[in-house]
Order: structure tokens, then sequence, then C-alpha cells
């Protein structure tokens, strides 16, 4: 069973529970305050359904989540406009944007709730809350996925997500989207706090002035919300008890926070001796140094709703609650650190300060915590970076030998907001009495450099993007010593902790000698016990980096010596794409080995950060550890050596071809994958982009180049491609020069079979800049593999080009007369005259040539002429197909000539007029011994806005097949599937008998009756229920009174799941009919179908694939259609036959055998029987006179054709 089918399965089976799920909420009867409060009470977990999330996910498995596959799990749209939530997916997109997937399973069978922008509506925010929720735990993670896309996501204003908490009558904004987002699947981490009685979430969101934007939910969870079951529980040596019977960790009493779940760790007598400031009448004891930028009281209420302000305070979850701010630098007109003191301590080993620090908004944000004495300034804790919209608690201890003050220091980056809040010293720091004299240090001078410049250690100032950049500008190198390349020896080299949990990564010794060269002597990053709240995992970050060059990686030693809960992982901050990726993980296996990995980073640009992430087991002997960290290739003014190299069959690597890390999904190197060989050497590596690999998101898998030096003179890309599949998107190849515009060299856009076909593409020699290839694989569809293999670069042009689709240039064609053959498409809806839409895509953003033949363009006798280059024959006969449409009303004249060098040209084809709108296929048999060029002559007609187009040339070997026929081995002889703009439709493969794991099919087929024959098939699988069908349809046929349609065809479906039906219909501009249709299981072999043809109008034959239960499983698969024009449907027809592969006549010539030895024998029994029978006729009187034996079978090739016995009184 395909992929696609298991997440169908899934889905359906999510949905079927809904109903059983909205029903059983609360099967076991729990009392109010037990309901949606994240414990699960009843034994099926109902008591938490529908409460914003249902207890576990079906399809996800994680408790606590909604994944909208199982319905809305209780939300509301609570909108007061036409701007609204609903449920939707990507089939259903309302106005035709949106994501190409949801985020559960990652296709089109995938539900979330969508907010999008009417059209001619100016709307107001949309408004969805919760159900009401109770009693959210200090550690609570709210977690979800949210989507942006759009035509306006590169303007200055975007959509504004938003998430809200209600409790106790005020409402808080828990989190905000940041002012800068790219197209793409978002994270959303938010953490409420502890939260105390019912509540409820509402998520808002406010559209951008710019239309045509959309917004999507899916995948919220909550982790860690429930409180601590009560009852007496035995608490560890190092945990104390509450008084619900929970269990604590001691420095976790008297914090500011409710860990007890009941308060009890707050109001502990201890408490009493602890000296806290909630700022909410004053500093308290501690004094805020004057000048600029300096630490100032305020309340959320009084800053506005900027992006990065505390939204709440701390103390008491409200936007009235006070705190302590600094704001950003350039806001504030001053740069350096605000200044926040402590009177002076007394020497102590038992003082320690907890509080809560909110840096949001800017990467350049710092917090740092000194002690200063006497003599020296002591730094103990430092948090840099952007931490997000929340409180983060941190802790530090003092071990002092002499009287201290307490100092901190605040940098407000850029728009970034420095805060603080209910900052708690322990009873262990006592004031000093004899007050002696210790004065703060001077406020550090300003640097030598201006604002936005970077300080080299020598004094040199350069740009602040040149630091960090890959390439040392500053003279001493002081610009890339701390940029996370390091060794950890003397110091974190660049990285900051950026944890808000109880776990944080830190610089580490070892106490033991390494056994490895790979990391673990001396120094290195590790994962250790950290003071913040959550239980989240622990993030490390680099500075802002950038630019880097496509074959940049990071490489690094690491080890996981933690179960399989334990693991590693590396992404990708994309500050200037406004994205997060994931780029490499690693989970536990209980080895404590160093490893070494290489992490692919690909092209960025400036600002990018790399992120560490770790989770362990703290109560392991050894931690998650990382060290010797190095980047190479990132410089992108130095390629790598095999950059060049853009020649490649891929059997020992890459080449000069990278995978460009920002796309949504990958390019893989392998063999076979299911989908057949390489094309190499038949068993060697090609590369392979599958839509429905496990993680994909987003639309596009990129393959790139570095950048080329301009070449001489023209160049020639050829490569070799495979697109297969029912549901298969879009392959381009792109042209980047610098500083221009990327251009579309070549495309091809639906399923071309399961074969080996040969691109081309001219590379041309406008300007002379550097330039870039790329590969790229569109996600239209997610049953499906885009291959490519042997890609070669040689000098001069490519010569005349076998198939052209007018997507990405005219290939070459030479347009003359007046007016001129010219290249458009209706993208805009500009387009005075024209199809609305191209054959090749179906969509009005396709390609096509077009001559107006209006008389005021093309007066009658006036000619326009498109002319080929040069094709030289490779077999005895070729044939040439094209799509043609020609307006209604007087278009003209369309005439197909082939000139031959040196000789007159010859007409083959000519049309002036055609029913409908709809493109039709041409097609011309070239016969000739030289080479040859093809004529497309349009000639005026005299009416008014009228118009020829051209699209999708093709020449091929082999003289053409008579229209509605095909045998299927050289191509699909104009058969295809619907073409359109419609992402969810199936279309049918094109394959030999070559066993192909991932595509089945018969293995031999009708026509040669080898593997190496072709057919056409569907596998019935990837259908759903509801009357999903998938067609093959014929180029548009002549009316007939009197046709006939022969077939062979395959339904190998299992008998148990045989809901599937054949059916072969006639569209028409009567609408579409049935004329013939079979059903479920008929066996294994190569049926024939009879099927007689008549219509009064032009028309289509289709052939269609329906589910009438399902699930369905097997392959439908068709070979030799034959259509005869003009002769109805002879009961035994003499069926045009070809010539039989020798390997098919052997097998013919022993079925004959066994058959004639059959017949002998039927032969002898017969006679033994009519011996018998004479003897008594010799005392009977004949009963009969009808003939006797077996004269009516009749033996034919590989059938056995019972013929009617004659009647009585019917002649011969």
């Amino acid at each position: 069973m395909s992929g696609r089918t298991v997440l169908l399965v899934l889905t359906l089976l999510g949905r079927a529970a809904l109903s059983g799920a909205s029903t059983a909420v609360n099967s076991c009867g729990s009392p109010a305050e037990q309901l949606c409060n994240f414990v699960c009470d009843c034994g099926d977990c109902s008591d938490e359904n529908q409460c914003g999330f249902l207890g576990v996910s079906l399809v996800l498995g994680t408790p606590f989540t909604c994944d909208f596959e199982e319905g809305n799990c209780g939300w509301q749209d609570v909108s007061t406009s036409a701007y609204r939530w609903v449920l939707a997916r990507a089939s259903l997109a309302a106005w035709g944007t949106g994501p190409h997937s949801d985020h559960t399973v990652g296709t089109d069978l995938g539900w979330f709730l969508a907010a999008a922008d009417p059209p001619g509506k100016t709307p107001a925010t949309a408004w969805l809350r919760s159900p009401v929720m109770r009693e959210a735990a200090a550690t609570c993670e709210i977690r979800a996925w949210y989507h942006l896309s759009g035509s306006g996501l590169n303007r200055t204003e975007q959509p504004v997500l938003r998430l809200a908490l209600a409790a106790k009558d005020e409402t808080v904004e828990l989190w905000r989207s940041p002012e800068l987002g790219g197209e793409g699947w978002h994270e959303l981490v938010a953490y409420p706090g502890r939260t105390a009685g019912p509540f409820q979430l509402t998520f808002s969101v406010t559209p951008s002035p710019m239309h045509g934007m959309q917004l999507v939910l899916d995948d919220i969870s909550f982790r860690n919300c429930g409180l601590q079951q009560p009852g007496r529980q035995v608490c560890e040596a190092k945990e104390n008890e509450c008084e619900r019977g929970s269990c604590v960790a001691p420095d976790r009493f008297c914090d500011g926070t409710d860990d007890c779940g009941d308060g009890s760790d707050e109001a502990a007598p201890q408490c009493q001796q602890f000296n806290a400031c909630t700022f909410e009448q004053d500093l308290c004891l501690w004094e805020a140094e004057a000048g600029q930028p300096a630490w100032e009281r305020k309340a959320s209420v009084n800053l506005g709703v900027a992006y990065g302000l505390p939204t709440r305070d701390h103390s008491n979850s409200s936007r009235a609650g006070y705190f302590l701010r600094v704001g950003g630098a350039s806001a504030a007109g001053a740069s350096g650190a605000a200044r926040l003191s402590s009177p002076s301590f007394q020497a102590t080993d038992s003082c320690s300060l907890v509080l809560y620090c909110h840096l949001h908004g800017s990467a350049n944000s710092s917090l740092s915590i000194y002690y200063v004495t006497a003599s020296t300034k002591t730094l103990l804790r430092e948090r840099t970076g952007d931490l997000g919209a929340y409180w983060v608690r941190e802790r530090v201890e003092f071990n002092v030998t002499e009287a201290f003050k307490v100092l901190i220091e605040g940098v407000a980056g850029g728009t970034g907001t420095v805060a603080l809040d209910d900052m708690i010293l322990s009873p262990g720091c006592k004031e000093e009495q004899e007050k002696p004299e210790i004065t703060l240090p001077d406020r550090e001078p300003a640097g030598p450099c201006a604002a936005e410049k970077f300080a080299c250690d020598s004094g040199q100032c350069i740009s602040a993007k040149q630091a960090c950049d890959f390439a040392e500008q500053c003279a001493d190198g002081s610009d890339e010593k701390r940029c996370g390349a390091t060794t950890f020896e003397e110091g974190a080299g660049g990285w900051h902790d950026v944890s808000v949990g109880q776990l944080r990564w830190g610089v580490q010794r070892a106490t033991e000698p390494a056994d490895t060269t790979l990391g673990g002597a001396g120094a290195f990053l590790a994962l250790q016990s950290g003071a913040g709240q959550m239980l989240t995992a622990a993030k490390a970050r680099t500075p802002l980096l950038g630019p880097s060059g496509p074959a940049c990686a990071m490489e690094m030693s690491y080890r996981i010596p933690s179960d399989h809960q334990g693991f590693l992982a590396v992404s990708v901050a994309d500050h200037a794409a406004g994205t997060t990726q994931l780029a490499w993980q690693a989970r536990g296996h209980g080895s404590a080995a160093w490893q070494r990995a290489s992490v692919p980073l690909g092209e960025r640009a400036w600002p990018f950060q790399v992120e560490l992430l770790g989770q362990v087991n703290l109560r392991e002997t050894a931690s998650v550890a990382v060290d010797n960290v190095t980047f190479v290739h990132c410089n992108p003014s130095v390629a790598p050596p095999e950059a060049a190299e853009m020649s490649c069959n891929f059997e020992t690597g890459m080449c000069g071809w990278y995978q460009d890390q920002r796309s949504d999904f990958r390019w893989v190197r392998g063999t076979g994958q299911g989908q057949g060989s390489d094309h190499t050497t038949g068993s060697g590596y090609f590369l392979a982009a599958d839509p429905a690999a496990p993680g994909s998101r987003g639309q596009r898998a990129q393959l790139i180049t570095s950048y080329q030096p301009p070449a001489a003179g023209e160049q020639c890309l050829s490569f070799w491609y495979r697109m297969a599949g029912p549901q298969i998107g879009t392959l381009s190849l792109k042209l980047k020069r610098e500083e221009e515009e990327e251009t579309v060299l070549w495309t091809r856009r639906g399923a071309q079979g399961s074969g080996w076909h040969r691109g081309f593409a001219t590379l041309g020699l406008e300007g002379q800049r550097k330039y870039r290839l790329a590969f790229e694989a569109l996600r239209d569809g997610f049953v499906g593999d885009t291959a490519l293999d042997d890609v070669t670069l040689r000098a001069g042009p490519c010569g005349a080009q076998d198939s052209c689709s007018f997507e990405a240039s005219t290939c070459r064609l030479a347009a003359g007369g007046q007016p001129t053959w010219l290249r458009q498409s209706n993208g805009t809806g500009a387009a005075t005259a024209g199809p609305p839409a191209d054959h090749t895509t179906g969509t009005a953003a396709g390609h096509y040539m077009l001559v107006s033949t209006s008389k005021s363009s093309l007066p009658k006798g006036r000619m326009a002429v498109l002319t080929s280059e040069l094709y030289e024959p490779s077999a005895w006969a070729q044939c040439l197909t094209f799509w043609y449409q020609l307006s209604s009303e007087a278009p003209g004249s369309l005439s197909v000539f082939m000139e031959q060098s040196g000789t007159q040209r010859r007409k083959l084809f000519a049309v002036s007029a055609m029913q409908g709108s709809a493109w039709h296929r041409g097609q011309v048999t070239i016969q000739t011994d030289g080479d040859w060029r093809a004529i497309f002559e349009a000639a005026g007609g005299g009416g008014d806005r009228t118009y020829i187009a051209l699209d999708d040339l093709h020449v091929r070997n082999g003289a053409c097949s008579e229209p509605g026929s095909c045998d299927f081995e050289l191509d699909m002889c104009g058969w295809s599937s619907p073409s359109d703009d419609n992402p969810h439709g199936f279309a049918w493969g094109w394959k030999s008998g070559v066993p192909l794991a991932k595509y089945p099919g018969p293995e031999q087929d009708h026509t040669l009756g080898t593997e190496d024959g072709h057919y056409v098939y569907f596998d019935a699988s990837v259908l759903g229920p509801g009357g999903t069908a998938a067609q093959l349809e014929s180029q548009h046929l002549l009316a007939t009174t009197d046709s006939c349609l022969h077939f062979w065809y395959r339904m190998d479906i299992p008998e148990h799941l045989s809901g599937g039906e054949l059916r072969v219909r006639l569209h028409s501009a009567e609408g579409q009919r049935t004329v013939w249709s079979t059903a479920g299981h008929q066996g294994w072999g190569w049926l024939s179908g009879v099927v007689p043809v008549q219509s009064p109008s032009e028309f289509q034959i289709i052939f269609e694939i329906a589910t009438r239960t399902w699930p369905i499983k097997g392959t439908i698969a068709l070979d030799d259609i034959v259509y005869i024009v003009g002769r109805g449907c002879d009961p035994s027809p003499d069926m045009p036959r070809k010539e039989k592969s020798s390997s098919s006549f052997v097998a013919e010539v022993v079925i004959g055998l066994l058959l004639a030895l059959i017949v002998l024998v039927m032969v002898a029994a017969g006679g033994h029987y009519l011996l018998k029978r004479r003897g008594q006729a010799s005392r009977m009187p004949a009963e009969s006179s009808a003939p006797q034996g077996f004269d009516n079978i009749t033996f034919q090739d590989d059938k056995v054709t019972i013929t009617p016995l004659p009647k009585e009184g019917d002649e011969d």
C-alpha cells in the first residue's frame, strides 16, 4: 500500500473517530472541574476531548493535540465580519490560495483552519476561541504551526497572528507573529505560565492591507500543562513535598512561581525570609544608575503594542503589573548598557538571586549579571539574543569571600527590549552593615567604532555585516574568531545559550582523558542543568552569520550517550527569509563514543544563525556534547574545487551540483529507490526528489550550482529526466545571472512515464556576467517522483529540439511575416487575444505561440510564418506532433509544410476551422533522406479579434499513429490525463513491463508480450472514497455515425479489494456518456474490449477508473488501443496485428502445441464415444439430424471462440 494510501487511511480513521469522539466526551462522568485540565481522568481520556485539543491525536499519536484531522476540537469562530476561520484542506482552499498541503500529514488530504481574504472585501480581524480550559501548570508549553502564503508577503505589511489568554476578567497577549515571515510553515511557541482556574485561548489574525494573502493554522499541541496528580508521592532526596503531595526541587520554592500547583511552595514559612521585589511600588533595595540608557519602571498597559515589548508582567500576569525595562539604544538615542545594582552584601557562600528576564525583538540584546568587589568585576551569567516573548527564569549563586554588590547590565539591541521582574534574594544574601566602600566601575567608554560598525581587536573598524561572513576583513582576523568555529578551549567561541528550560548549554572541561581525536579532550560544549521553568530542549545559537555559498557546511564532533529519548539537532534560523529549518538530527543510542558529522547549511543571505538543540536525561553520568566545530566552503567568493564540474553522472557524488538548503524538500542521491534503474549503467546512482518523503513540507526542491564565469560561446546542457507517478508536479531548469532576474530555460509538468527522457537547453551569451543553474522540482502533487541523471555541458548550441513547450523560450523557432508569431501567456489576464490557458500546463501562466489573424493585423492573402531549425533524419520515418487552437468565426488557416534542404517545401497538413475552444492535436509523418525543417504558416481570414495558437511541438522516430489509436511502444500518441491547474487530479502512467516496486504493473505488455513492451497503467490504491476518478483522454476526434474502438485491458485487482470500475466514456458538446464499463476483479491476464462509437459532433474518448467502494488496491492497464473510423464493430473483427517478437512467437508455438494435443485427446475420446453411439443407433431410431462433434469451436491465436450452432432451417 502506498504512503499516500496509509495517510488516507489514518485520516479517514480519524474522521470516523470524530463521530465517536464528539459523543464520547467525559464517558466516565468526571466533575466539571476535572474537564479539560490536561489530565486524563477517564480511562479513554475522553474527559480531555473537544477541549481545543483531543486526549490523543489518532494521526500524530501525541496527547493533548488538535491536528484538525478529526474536526475542530471545539475551537469556535467568533468573528464579527466576513473574514472568518474555516476548516479546510488544500483541495478545498478558499478563494484558491493557501498551502499545497497541511502540516500534519504533509499532503492535500490533511485538514487545517484557514483565514483568507474574501475577494472585494476590507476584512476585519478574524477571531478563533477555544473551549474553557483549566489549571495550566507553570511548565505549560503551547506549540502550533501556521502557514503564510500570498503575493504580498514581500511587502512591508503582513498578516499578524496573535495568541491571547483570557482569565480572571483580563486578556493578555502570549505571542505575536514576527514582523518578517517568509512563505511556508512556521512554528509558534508560547508559555502561558501557571494559570489557576478556568481560562480560554484566542487566536486572532489581522490581515494586511494587501489582498490575496492567507494564513492557516494546524497542529496545536499542549505539552507539560497538567498539574501533578494530588496525593502523597515518594519524593527523592533532592526534592521537597508540596501540600497536595507532589514533589518539587528545593530551589523552586520561594521563587515567585507556583510550581506545586496549590501555591504551597510560595506560601511556605521559609519564604518570609526571602527578599522579593515585584516592582509594583518601587525598586525596593535596587538602584538604577542614572544616564542613558537606564532601567525604568514600566507597565505593559503604558507601553503600547509594538513587537518585542512585554505584554504582561511576571508577578501577576497582568498588563497593569510593573517591571523594569530598558529600551533599545536606537530608540533612546544612546549606546551602552543600562545598569542596576544592589546594596553591599556580606561575604557568603549561600546567597542566590532568582530573577525573570524578558529579551525579545533583537538578536543583539544582552543581559549580564556580575558581582563587584572593591577590586574586581566578575561575570556570573550572561544571556544574549532573542529568548522569545515570555519571562525566563534565571538563577545565580554567589560564593564570594569579601563584601560585594550585584550588578546587572542590560543592552537592548535595535528595536529589541530587555526587561526584569520578580528579583528574589535568598536569606543568605545579608546586607553589609559597615557600608564598605564598593564603588561600581565606570561605564565602559564607547568603542572606537560608530554604530553599525564592528570593532576589530586591533581597533580597526569594519561594517557589522562583514563580521562572521566567513572571510577575514580585520587585519588580525578577529572578525571571524567568535563566530561558532571553535574547539571551546578559550570559551564558547561565539555560541550563546538561549535556553528557557531546565536544560542549558555550557562549556565544560573533561574529567578524564579522551580516547579519540574526534573530541572530548579539554573543553567542549555540553548540556547542563538550567534554571529555566520549562521542560523543553536546550538551545544555543551562533552570532549572525552570512552570506554563505552553496557548498557551505558545519562540521562537528558530537556524542549522545543517552537512550533513544535523548537527541541532538541543528537548525538554521534564516532571518533574511523569515524561516527556521531543521538541517540535521541524531538520536541517542546509548553509546558515549564521539562521532563526526557534516551538517549542510548551503547558500544563504545575511543574516542567519545556526542553532544547536539538545535533550537528555541529566541523571545519566555523561551528557550530550559538541566539540571541534568548523565551517567549510562557506565563503561565497571562494568556490570549492568541484564547483566547475557541471557534467555529472552522480556515480561518485554530486559534482558541482548542490542541494539548496532553503528548499522545502530534498533531492536524494541513491540507487533504485523503487522507481527503476539509473540511466548511466542501469545499476548506478541518480538524483530523485520525492514530494511524499517523510517530513516534506512546502512546494520546492532546488538543485543549484555555484556562480560560473561567463562562457566564451554558447553552450548546450543536456540531461536525462524521469517524471513518474499518478500525481507528480513540475520540473524546470532555470538560469540566474548576477544582478538579474531568474529565467526559465526548460520545463515539464505532469507524468512523463517511468522511462528516462532527454532534455536540452542552450545557454546563450546574453551579457558577460557570472551565471548559475538550478533544477527545480515543484510539489504540485504528492504521489510520484522526479529524477535526474547524466547531466552534460558541452560547447556549442544544442540544435533543433525534439520537444518544445514554449514555457522557457521559442526553442529557436524563427518567426517571419508581419504581424509575427509571438510567445505569450495569459498569466496576468491582460492578453487581448488568445487561449485563456496553454496546453502544456492547462493554466493561464503557461506559454504558447500566437499570431493575430484579424483583418487589421493579417489581411487575407498575408502570411505569418514560423520556421524550425533543421532536423536530422534519424529513422526511416519521423512523426511531428503539435497542438493548435483556432478562434471561432473566420480565424484564417494553419498549414504545415516540410522543407528539405535544396528542395521545395511540401504541404502535409492544413486546417481552417475547428469546433469549440479546446486545444486540438495535429500530426504529420515525415519521410526524407536529408535534413528537414517544419514550417507553420498562418493565413489571415478577415475576421475580428481572431487568432491561431501553437503549443507542445514534438518530433519522434517512427510514423505517426492513426488518431485515437496507440500501442504505447514509443509514446502515448496524444492520449493524456486532463491537464489543468488542479493539483489534486491523478495521471495515468506509461511504463514497460520491467518490475518497479513503487509503481507495480503487468510484467508483459500486450503488443510484444515481453517486459520490454509498453502500456499505460494506473495504481488504483491512490484513489480515495467519495467517487474519485482518474481519466485518460484521447485527442479530439471528428464526428462519426459508425466507428469502433478496440482495446486490451487488465484489471489486476484482488477479489477482496475489487471496488474499482473501468469505464469508456464519450465526451462532446452534448456532455459525457458511458458506453462501456466493467467492474471488480477480472482475472490476471489481458482481456479484449470492443465498443461501438457514435457521436454527432466532435468528441473525445475517455478511459476512466472510478471507485465504487473503498479501499481499493491493484493496477489497471491498457494497451493496443485501435480506433477504426467509419466501420462498425464486426462481431469477428479483423484486428490489425503487429509482428510478434521472437520470445512471444515461441510462447505462442508452445501454447498451440498444447492446444493441439488437447484437441487430439478430445477427438480420440469423441471417436470412442461415437463408435459406442453407432452401436446403439443400430438398435434405436435417429433422435436428431443436428451436426455432431466440435464444429462450433474455432482456434485463433491465443483465443478460443465458440460460434453459435446453426439454427434449424439456417442455410450455409
